[in-house]
Order: C-alpha cells, then sequence, then structure tokens
C-alpha cells in the first residue's frame, strides 16, 4: 500500500489519502484520471465522482453517508458536505462460506499458560480483591496499602525507602558512618523481582461505583462481570468484601457464579462488614486469608498449552483514518487464524457495527444467533435514540479531525477485526464465551467499558488497536495496544506494543501482519514478553451501567 492513495473497495466512490495530497494532483482509479480541486489531508477521502444532494456514498463496499451539498470529482469529503447513513438490515440470512487461512506456521505451537480446573488456561495468574458496594472501596484500599508493596507487587511509587534497615543500624549500635553506608533504596524493577509469591502475577483490586443505588437490574449486572472476572482463566481465587445492606449481596454474587460453573474450583472468600466485630478485625481477617489465598495461588506455575485456550479480545479506540486500512484487517487476519487453529477471538462494540449488520447476521452459523443479534442492535439503537442520541453521534472529535466522519464509516472499518471468518456465537453483556470460533458480545463503544466487558466475559489477552494512542489497559488481561500509523508508533512507543503501520508504508501485507501479531499474542500469553499496559499498570475497570439511577 505504498500509493499516495487507495480505493478500498471497487464499489467506493470516495478514495483514501495515504498522504496529503495538494490541489492540482492528478489520480488515476480505475483507469480514470481525477484532478484534485483541493488540498486533501492525510487519511481524508477525496471524491471519484459527482454527487448531487441525497447521492449515496460508500466506502469498505457498504453505505456510509449521503450527500449534503453537491459535491466535484477531486473535492474533499468532510462532516460539512455529507451526513451519516447505513444500510438496512433484515432479520434473514443468506448462505454464506469461509475459506480459512493457511495455519500450517503455527500446527503444533503452544504458549505457556495456567491450567485452570474446568479446563480453562489463563495467560496470567493473578488474586482479585473486589468489593460489593462503593462503600466498601476504602477497605479495598486499606488491603492494597497492607498488600501490594509488602510483597513486591504494583506500586505507584518508581522507588521504596527501606527505613527499617536503618532503624536496626541503629538499634545495633551501627557508627555514623555504616548508617551512611546502608543502602535503603529499593527500585521499582527490584521490588518487582523480590515478590514473596513469584508465580502470582499480582493482586488486584476493583473497585467501581456500582453495587448500590441504582435499579436492581444494575447490581445484578455487576455480580455477573464480578463473577466472570473470578471465573476468568487469568485469575486463581478472591477476597470479596461486602457492606452488608446493599443491593449487591454476596449471595448474588455466588448465584452468579453457578451460573457460570457450578463446580468452579476456586478458593473465594467473603467478608460483611455489618456482621464483623470492628473495622480492624474485618481488615486482619481479609489480609490473613487474601495471604493464605496467594500461598496457595503460588504453587500453579506455567505449563504448555494448546492455541485453542487462548480466548482473544478484539478491541479499537482513539481510531483515526487508517485504523481501518493497516491495524483492524491485520488484526481480523490474526482472528481468523486463531479460528481456523480452534481459539475464540471475540468482537465487540455494537454501535461501531452499524452499517454492516447484514454482514454479520449473513455469517452467524443459526438462525438463533442472527436473531438474537438483530435484536440486540435493535433494542441498542432504540435506546441510544429514547434519550436522545443516536449511533450517528458515536465518533470522537479524534475521530472526525482524523478522517473518520460519520459512524458508518468507523464502523465499517473497526468490524474489520473480526476477520472474514462465521461467526459461532452472540452474546449480551456477561454472558461467557463457550464455543470456539468467532463470538460477539454486546458492549458499548466506550473504550474501558468494552474491555472491562470482553475480560469479563472470559478473554485471556485482548488486542487494541489505535491510530491516536492510548494507554488503556486491563487488570487481569494483557492489552497489547497496534498503532495503524508508524508515526504514532514511534511518538508513543512507551504504551505502544505492536506497529501495524508497516501495512501502510508496504512493508506488510495484511497477512503478515496478521501473522506477526498471532505471534506476539503467544509470547504475552507465555509470559515471555510483558505488554506496555502491564508494565505501566494500566488497571481500567468500569462496569457498564445499563439502566438509570435510582
Amino acid at each position: 500500500m505504498s500509493k499516495n492513495y487507495v480505493q478500498i473497495d471497487p464499489k467506493d466512490n470516495i478514495i483514501v489519502a495515504i498522504t496529503p495530497l495538494e490541489k492540482g494532483t492528478v489520480t488515476t482509479i480505475q483507469g480514470v484520471d481525477i484532478i484534485l480541486k483541493e488540498n486533501i489531508k492525510q487519511k481524508h477521502k477525496f471524491a471519484l465522482n459527482d454527487f448531487a444532494v441525497g447521492d449515496a456514498i460508500f466506502m469498505y463496499g457498504v453505505l456510509i453517508g449521503k450527500a449534503t451539498k453537491p459535491i466535484q470529482a477531486g473535492c474533499a469529503i468532510t462532516v460539512d458536505n455529507v451526513k451519516h447513513a447505513s444500510a438496512e438490515f433484515q432479520d434473514s440470512k443468506e448462505k454464506f462460506t469461509w475459506s480459512a487461512p493457511d495455519v500450517s506456521k503455527f500446527e503444533g505451537r503452544t504458549f505457556n499458560g495456567y491450567h485452570r480446573k474446568d479446563g480453562k488456561v489463563g495467560t496470567g495468574n493473578y488474586w482479585l480483591v473486589i468489593p460489593l458496594t462503593f462503600c466498601e472501596n476504602r477497605n479495598v484500599d486499606v488491603l492494597e496499602g497492607a498488600l501490594s508493596e509488602k510483597l513486591g507487587y504494583e506500586t505507584k511509587k518508581d522507588f521504596a525507602v527501606d527505613t527499617d534497615a536503618l532503624i536496626k543500624q541503629y538499634k545495633a549500635g551501627a557508627s555514623k558512618d555504616t548508617i551512611l553506608n546502608t543502602p535503603i533504596i529499593t527500585t521499582k524493577e527490584e521490588m518487582t523481582k523480590n515478590r514473596t509469591f513469584p508465580n502470582v502475577d499480582g493482586i488486584k483490586f476493583l473497585k467501581h461505583d456500582g453495587g448500590c443505588g441504582g435499579i436492581r437490574q444494575d447490581s445484578e449486572t455487576l455480580c455477573k462481570l464480578l463473577a466472570g472476572y473470578i471465573s476468568n482463566p487469568n485469575v486463581a481465587g478472591a477476597t470479596i468484601f461486602s457492606l452488608g445492606c446493599q443491593n449487591a449481596q454476596i449471595e448474588m454474587l455466588q448465584n452468579a457464579l453457578d451460573a457460570i460453573n457450578p463446580d468452579l474450583d476456586k478458593p473465594v472468600h467473603y467478608l460483611e462488614q455489618q456482621r464483623s466485630e470492628s473495622e480492624r478485625q474485618l481488615i486482619e481477617e481479609a489480609v490473613k486469608h487474601t495471604f493464605l489465598g496467594l500461598i496457595e495461588a503460588n504453587k500453579i506455575t506455567r505449563q504448555p498449552a494448546p492455541l485453542n485456550k487462548l480466548v482473544l479480545g478484539l478491541e479499537c479506540g482513539g481510531s483515526d483514518g487508517f485504523s481501518g486500512i493497516s491495524a483492524n484487517p491485520a488484526l481480523g487476519y490474526a482472528s481468523d487464524l486463531l479460528v481456523a487453529l480452534g481459539g475464540s477471538p471475540v468482537l465487540s462494540e455494537f454501535p461501531e457495527l452499524n452499517g454492516v449488520e447484514q454482514d454479520i447476521i449473513n455469517r452467524c452459523e443459526t438462525r438463533k444467533d442472527s436473531k438474537k443479534f438483530y435484536d440486540l442492535m435493535r433494542a441498542y439503537s432504540s435506546a441510544a435514540v429514547a434519550v436522545g442520541s443516536g449511533f450517528e453521534n458515536n465518533p470522537s472529535p479524534g475521530n472526525i479531525k482524523d478522517g473518520l466522519i460519520t459512524d458508518a464509516m468507523k464502523s465499517a472499518g473497526a468490524a474489520k477485526k473480526g476477520g472474514t471468518s462465521p461467526v459461532t456465537q452472540v452474546l449480551d453483556y456477561t454472558e461467557q464465551v463457550t464455543k470456539p470460533g468467532l463470538n460477539l458480545l454486546c458492549t458499548p463503544g466506550n473504550d474501558v467499558e468494552s474491555t472491562t466487558g470482553l475480560v469479563g466475559s472470559g478473554c485471556n489477552v485482548v488486542v487494541f488497536t489505535t491510530g491516536l494512542g492510548t494507554p488503556t489497559g486491563n487488570p487481569i488481561a494483557p492489552v497489547l495496544k497496534m498503532s495503524s500509523n508508524t508515526h504514532l508508533y514511534e511518538r508513543m512507543n512507551d504504551i505502544i506494543d505492536i506497529n501495524a503501520g508497516t501495512v501502510i508504508s508496504g512493508e506488510d501485507t495484511i497477512e503478515s501482519m496478521g501473522e506477526k501479531i498471532l505471534d506476539h499474542i503467544i509470547k504475552v500469553a507465555s509470559g515471555e514478553v510483558a505488554s506496555k499496559a502491564v508494565l505501566h499498570g494500566n488497571n481500567d475497570f468500569i462496569p457498564w451501567k445499563r439502566g438509570v439511577s435510582l
């Protein structure tokens, strides 16, 4: 893709500028010369032919908008002359066939993961501390202060000062010179190396603002999400704080856990503050039981696992005009590779499937799932309209500035993350991945809410494409950030793991980049390479509230 402009699909009547194009430049598309009538910014689009008001505009082979003003061939496509429009879709599907990619390079490959008794395999080994209501967030903070740094886990400090070493020297009668020569600074890296429990990757504290005050359905959904986190193969066990009077009762969480797996064999310790003798007694019990849980979790070590144990979250955020050309389709190819190997990629963000619904419906393997997707999309769209918004308001200012001017344009590019394989299962929010193959999960387009939902439904690793850059991570699943362009990768290399900008420059094809992505996923899943989000401690966790607040 080393040309200065590209027509993505033969049906497209707008063209993408790969580099900035000056007024007067002659472009040739399908044998026709077009002279640009104005400057075209990089990642933005220009008209392939003349448009009258109301004419349909196509990109990625689908309807993405309609002209609001007359547009001449060679003129820029902007928010001033185009409005959002998307294709209608029906609750009926056409026959779908799929040609799986060649996976010979990956056959027999394994990753080193943590095997759980239910047959799932984790890419990490974490202990969770969870409040059932926001009232318990303070106690969660106290537990974090008591455990994290002392056990060699995440700290917000760049270094620790060991004053205890000086106290010991003083009590032993050490001289002034001995005290001055006593090392007392420990770096963050040294603290990590000296973990008390080397086989436990961390203790994660899932604070939130829910569990009470909203409608009962909010608390039920929260408990289902938290149950999904406890059940996730990246988790060894959990400590649960309950106040006692909140909507999200202990029994509600236990019922949610039973619904996922009635035979779940993980230690989960519950503490209820309104039944405790005192706050001190509550914290003491929490610390001791968590410590005992960590002892057991530390007995688990990484062992080889087949690649079909990977449940891959497909996410995007801070998208730009190249996201749907490089990063997303490359991730889609990696998704197809994983499907062919028996794994389970998961595509979320339903507002960003607007305009490609019929393609998704056609790809569903069963009538039940195609209808479920149809119903979820209709209900979600209606809910957005009911509060005075709509999918057409989805593109952010950053998206628009970088060339994604309608939701359908953004969605058609975002959907490329799901590759081309059949859809084996459609899930509503908090429902669990139980089938291999491409799964669809209903979540918002909001980056963190969506990523939180993906992991809550069972993803043990996430790849997150971005064109503008984002630090987003997750408490228990590694989130690999992939840039759509090389400029971003070089500028924000501290938070970006993979560069798909080589597809734009022509150094990689979609296929070769997809293979590189899967290679990198395997290394991260094995603990050989840490994602940048893990290294920076980006523990983003936002449950999705679907109801009003009472």
